[in-house]
Formats: structure tokens, sequence, C-alpha cells
């Protein structure tokens, strides 16, 4: 009589064979395709703190509105590091010494 051992490790190679010769010999998976939208508008920038424009004749889609708030946000942002100071700074004498770390404290036990 065949033993259950041999009959398991038979069913699983045959599987993974099939798995092999499935992978092998099946066609190629047809690449995925990416739907481009037009451009509906076009953006304008005359200079660094204006905001953009968008041609009269179209009407704005919501992906150019939020690409005008990411822009307006984006330049907010700049405005603000120019003024913005660093925290460090050079003036402070760098920690040479030991530093003394907490002392290990037994465990209470009730």
């Amino acid at each position: 009589m065949i033993g259950s051992h041999l009959v398991i490790s038979a069913v699983l190679t045959a599987a993974a064979l099939a798995g092999c010769f499935t992978y092998l010999l099946r066609p190629p998976i047809a690449s995925v395709k990416v739907d481009q939208q037009p451009h509906l508008g076009t953006l304008t920038f005359s200079a660094p703190d204006t905001t953009a424009s968008i041609s009269a004749d179209t009407q704005p889609v919501e992906n150019e509105k939020a690409a005008i708030a990411y822009l307006e946000a984006a330049q907010a942002i700049l405005r603000r590091a120019l003024t913005a100071q660093a925290s460090a700074s050079n003036d402070e004498l760098p920690i040479t010494g030991r530093i003394p770390l907490p002392k290990k404290r037994p465990i209470p036990r009730p």
C-alpha cells in the first residue's frame, strides 16, 4: 500500500509542475492602458506671486481647481519660508562633558 506521505508529496509536486507550466505557457498579459484626458485650459504665469489664470473659452475642471489651490498653498508656504528662522544657533557650545543618566532603582516588592 502506498504511504500517505508519498501521496501528499506526489500531489503537491504535480500541482507545482502544473503551476509552472501554466505560468510559462500562458500568453502575455496585455499592457495596462492609461486614459489621458485632453488638457482643457492653459495655465500661464507672469510672476511667482501671481495666481494661475485659465483661458476664458473653457470652464475649469475639478483637477484644474485642485491644481490652482495647490499652487496658491505652495506660494503661501514659500512666502512664509522667507521669514522663518531656524531653531538651532551657532553661538551655543556643544556638550563635551559626561551626561549623567538616571540611576537604576530597585523594583518595589509588596
